[in-house]
């Protein structure tokens, strides 16, 4: 195991116990980026509301969200293989702006992506329970049957190794992504298909641009996983620049032609008002009239599949957190366990299910209902992972200006690109924060004391790393998966 020394990077505490493995290849690797934001739960829930905000500028909204990521892209490939550690943003704030803010982006990450997970349960019930009821005439049973269902098999799948998650989210990809396919295409055939192909792009006065970038922001979440996975990846120098490149071109792509296919079937001018007028069923309505019942009924049926595989992908990236930090002596021991046979984190993905699964039942005792669930949860969650991004985009800055006295690099990948990726994320979690209420679907009460939960997460952890510090340095030093002799 190699030292840290000036000029070359401080390398992961790697052991046996400590180390996962996988055999994912390119493609692999994006269809978990791609799981991450639910192809078709996008297309048929996220875009009608963000077409209800952005209307026909919808499409060029995706392009320009696209640009930015890509830029933002070539410093984290860049910091990728500077930091060749497995801890995805939480080694890179380390490396960047130091272990107490590495803590804090840690613990940001890691409740934000259980938050964010906790929509699938409410959702899938929901859709499932209408499914059933409604389509095949079957028993109503009660949403936190389908709820806990959903979570003991995501978790199982969780607990073995990565490939065999791999191997169920690119099935579930492909199904999913062709029914959106049909669906474009259908809708250019009915339509107009030059509506939008100037691809209108939307003014800063705008009014919903704001949302609208976040709806569209949030889409690209999970592309942290090209170097979540390290370990478990082949030729991971190579895998995982190829793997983000192609996530984030598309991710930006797909959506974006499907929100021109919308524009299409409904018209420029009518777009808008069609999303506010019926938000809910605007996919499943014009998959009816464009190819069929049948072909609507398979789409809610892959819709299903598809928000367990959105489940499943930020279990996933979780556990592998839950476990970072406890392989760094930050949390419990236990949960930095590695399965014998599969070289999973079994432990870490066996609590992160526990811990959904004891939240379910706890706000069905309460009373509350899964209706009001997911939006919150999704909501709060996406506001955590934001955070981290713009503080992750900063510390890719800082971590390469200090480098260039000693070893100077392309002006480009660690000084411009960064720069741009720190202003235009800085905007974009100004306009969370303003519009956090849209977000989380809440109250002014519920918008304070999330985000202070939010603010205190990170600071909490900035605290918690001195006192590590203080208590017990060795711990401190391992902070960010890395080892200082």
């Amino acid at each position: 195991m190699s030292s840290s020394t000036k000029g070359k990077p401080v390398t992961p505490t790697q052991t046996q116990n400590h180390k996962l493995s996988g055999n994912m290849g390119v493609g692999e690797l994006v269809m978990n980026v791609l799981a991450f934001s639910s192809p078709l739960t996008t297309v048929a829930g996220t875009l009608p509301v963000m077409l209800l905000f952005s209307g026909h500028t919808a499409p060029g909204i995706y392009l320009l969200v696209t640009l930015m990521l890509l830029i933002f892209s070539v410093g984290f490939v860049k910091m990728s293989r500077s930091v060749e550690a497995p801890g995805g943003f939480y080694s890179f704030v380390t490396a960047g702006l130091g272990k107490p803010a590495g803590l804090g982006g840690a613990l940001l990450a890691l409740v934000g992506y259980i938050f964010i997970g906790f929509f699938a349960p409410s959702l899938f019930a929901l859709t499932l329970q209408s499914f059933v009821v409604n389509t095949l005439n079957g028993p109503d049973i009660p949403w936190y049957w389908y709820g806990l269902g959903i979570i003991a098999i995501t978790t199982a799948l969780a607990y073995n190794r990565i490939d065999l998650s791999a191997k169920v989210l690119t099935a579930v990809m492909l199904l999913e992504s062709t029914v959106v396919i049909i669906f474009d295409i259908a809708a250019f055939a009915s339509g107009d298909v030059s509506q939008g192909v100037g691809f209108s792009m939307p003014w800063i006065t705008d009014a919903g641009l704001g949302l609208a970038l976040l709806f569209a922001v949030g889409n690209f979440f999970g592309f942290e996983a090209t170097v979540i996975y390290r370990d478990e990846v082949r030729n991971p120098d190579r895998t995982i620049p190829r793997a983000t490149y192609l996530a984030v071109v598309g991710i930006g792509l797909f959506y974006a032609v499907a929100a021109w296919a919308y524009t299409a079937f409904l018209g420029a001018d009518n777009v808008q008002e069609a999303a506010k007028a019926n938000t809910v069923n605007l996919f499943n309505d014009g998959a009816t009239a464009l190819v069929g019942k049948i072909f609507a009924d398979v789409g809610v049926v892959l819709l299903i599949t598809s928000i367990l595989a959105s489940m499943l992908s930020i279990q996933n990236i979780a556990a592998r957190y839950s476990f970072s930090l406890a392989a760094d002596g930050a949390l419990p021991a236990a949960l930095s366990r590695v399965h014998a046979r599969h070289k999973s984190p079994y432990v870490s993905a066996l609590a992160v299910g526990l811990l959904w699964a004891v939240a379910t039942v706890v706000f069905t005792l309460l009373g509350v209902a899964p209706e009001a669930l997911y939006p919150i949860a999704s909501g709060s969650g996406t506001f955590s992972v934001l955070l981290l991004m713009f503080i992750t985009s900063f510390a890719v800055l800082v971590y390469f200006v200090r480098r260039r006295g000693y070893a100077p690099e392309s002006v480009w990948k660690t000084i411009v690109a960064p720069i741009v990726s720190v202003v235009f994320l800085g905007l974009i979690t100004y306009l969370a924060i303003a519009n956090y209420p849209e977000l989380i679907g809440g109250s002014a009460i519920m918008t304070a004391i999330f985000m202070t939960f939010t603010f205190a997460l990170f600071i909490g952890g900035i605290v918690y790393a001195y006192f590590l510090r203080s208590k017990r340095p060795d711990v401190y030093a391992r902070l960010g998966r890395q080892k200082i002799d």
